[in-house]
């Protein structure tokens, strides 16, 4: 059984997660590189071994995390599922058993918010921890004078936690935010549909969503 570790050693998937990020910062996007995806992948972790999953299921959701984001060195509209296909052809190569990679790929196909849908629990991990990695240095563009809405509202978190309670039924996204840059409410208007996204995934896992900004509950 391929192993997380083993994945991240692939030249040909460390080339795409490259590219795929040279290409979105082509087009003015946010840091989609090696630390986002690394990222990505130990909140999978974190989330799915909180809550007691099996070892391989936890695998499973860091080489879908680790994998995520290929998709945009083709483009950005349905990358989702660009990357799943590409993953499908890396992992098959690999002789990756097919339950697995049916596992990793439909994780993959389900993670972007215009399609996305916590289809099982990897999906629904990567969901959660895709869209909670949210951080002023994901950020390119330094010219504040030319930031636009999405640029300030990520440039404003300065501080962000995501975190399961004690009682392992609550995940709750707690963000503080510089509101010389954003206010709480254009924060939560422009990633809303994230948000929602991440409801939704938390349900699947058995837990509730809950967004705070500076100590304030919003979701």
């Amino acid at each position: 059984m391929i192993t997380y570790r083993e994945i991240k050693k692939i030249p040909q998937i460390r080339t795409y997660i490259q590219k795929a990020d040279e290409a979105l910062g082509a087009l003015g996007y946010t840091e989609h590189s090696f630390a986002h995806v690394g990222i990505v992948a130990e909140k999978a972790k974190y989330i799915l071994s909180t809550l007691g999953y099996p070892e391989r299921t936890i695998e499973l959701a860091q080489i879908a995390a680790y994998m995520h984001d290929i998709g945009n060195v083709v483009n950005r509209v349905d990358h989702a599922q660009s990357g799943a296909v590409m993953a499908f052809r890396i992992l098959d190569r690999q002789g990756v058993e097919a339950e697995d990679i049916a596992v990793i790929i439909s994780a993959i196909g389900n993670h972007d918010e215009s399609t996305a849908f916590p289809v099982n629990e990897v999906a629904a991990a990567l969901i959660l921890a895709d869209k909670t990695d949210v951080r002023y240095t994901r950020v390119r563009n330094r010219d504040l004078a030319s930031f636009d809405i999405h640029d300030r509202v990520n440039y404003a978190v300065k501080e962000a936690e995501t975190v399961i309670n004690e009682d392992k039924t609550k995940l709750t996204l707690n963000l503080t935010i510089d509101t010389e840059f954003s206010s709480v409410m254009d924060y939560f208007e422009i990633f809303l549909d994230r948000m929602v996204l991440c409801k939704k995934a938390a349900q699947k896992l058995n837990l509730r969503f809950q967004l705070i900004i500076n100590g304030q509950k919003i979701l």
